[in-house]
């Protein structure tokens, strides 16, 4: 029997800030980048946490009603799934020939949601997927996913998995990620660079450790892109020094991390925009689970197990009629998974 082919492919996790709270400009960027990364020969590319069209960083910076000014521009440049925005991204895919997970804040309805895609090289939408709860004061900005985002997608290139942010702090989340064998997971982050000095938890050293703990407990690779803000972001949000002193520019601190949880790739300075890469080699993943598998032979279901639903939150339950009683259709706002 032929031995199993492990992939090999260069991968990057991008470092740089969006066109803030401009929907078009921002992807006319990310094809930008695409295309940059493309020319280096990589073919798996990671976008940061709600790149598109930014990330709503006035939440942390005063109360809410003094961010009441950013609300509609930011709904109506979020991207709606399947939309010609949308559809350009996947176009972008394919005439790059490039693998791209991409976040952003998804427009459904008349809801926000923290969403993350994952289109193939030939442009093929595989799966879209939101943040299961959104931290702390995001909760003012955006609504909830549900069990069906926690989902490994199996490819050609490997089993692809993404997250956001402090879904790197959920155990149970993680477990169930780790329990469909991931190899390749993205580990989205908004920036590092709010309360510097401040709340040690927002900061580089603590979130980039869960992004490596993640790649050791998971035995996966993880690609961690992570964006800036720019010194354009702060001036439009900051209206004093207090402020200008919570959200400073930069913040950028993307990896790329092995399964054994060694730091891979070139680094770039926190306000430098540009791309980390690294080649990869999905076969060593073998040893590194050889040794630690806590989905696998280091678990001990008797003692531990984890109950996952992964039942789709359809908002809208509609009970037809028929000749024998009722039969159910779901509606759901927008559907976790495209063809």
């Amino acid at each position: 029997m032929p031995a199993l082919q492990h992939p090999k492919l260069r991968v990057a996790a991008v470092q740089a800030a969006p066109e803030f709270l401009d929907l078009d400009a921002t992807i006319d960027k990310a094809i930008a980048y695409m295309e940059r990364a493309a020319a280096d020969g990589v073919q798996f590319i990671a976008f940061p946490e709600t790149w598109i069209p930014g990330y709503p960083w006035w939440i942390w910076l005063a109360a809410p009603a003094l961010g009441m000014q950013h609300v509609q521009r930011y709904f109506d440049h979020s991207l709606v799934v399947g939309s010609p925005e949308f559809q350009r991204l996947c176009d972008a895919a394919r005439r790059c020939k490039l693998w791209l997970a991409i976040g952003y804040s998804e427009r459904a309805g008349g809801s926000l949601y923290m969403g993350q895609a994952l289109i193939d090289d030939t442009g093929k939408l595989l799966q879209t997927r939101r943040k299961l709860r959104p931290t702390h004061v995001e909760r003012s900005v955006f609504g909830d996913g549900d069990g069906s985002d926690l989902t490994v997608m199996p490819t050609p290139i490997g089993n692809v998995g993404m997250l956001n942010c402090w879904e790197h702090l959920q155990p149970l989340s993680k477990y169930a990620m780790y329990a469909q064998n991931e190899q390749i997971h993205v580990a989205a982050w908004p920036s590092f660079s709010v309360y510097r000095g401040g709340a040690h938890a927002l900061g580089a050293e603590v979130n980039n450790a869960a992004s490596r703990i993640y790649a050791v407990e998971g035995g996966c690779f993880v690609i961690a892109p992570c964006a800036t803000v720019s010194a354009a972001m702060q001036q439009m949000l900051c209206g004093d020094d207090l402020q200008r002193q919570l959200l400073l520019p930069g913040g950028g601190f993307a990896r790329i991390y092995a399964p054994d949880g060694q730091e891979i790739g070139n680094r770039l300075e926190e306000t430098e925009e540009g791309l980390v890469v690294a080649d990869i080699d999905l076969g060593l993943i073998a040893l590194a689970k050889a040794a630690a598998d806590p989905a696998g032979h280091y678990a001990r279901p008797d003692a531990t197990r984890l109950l996952l639903n992964k039942t789709p939150g359809n908002r809208v339950v509609t009970q037809m009629p028929e000749a024998s009683g009722f039969r159910e259709v779901t509606t759901p706002i927008a559907a976790a998974t495209m063809e």
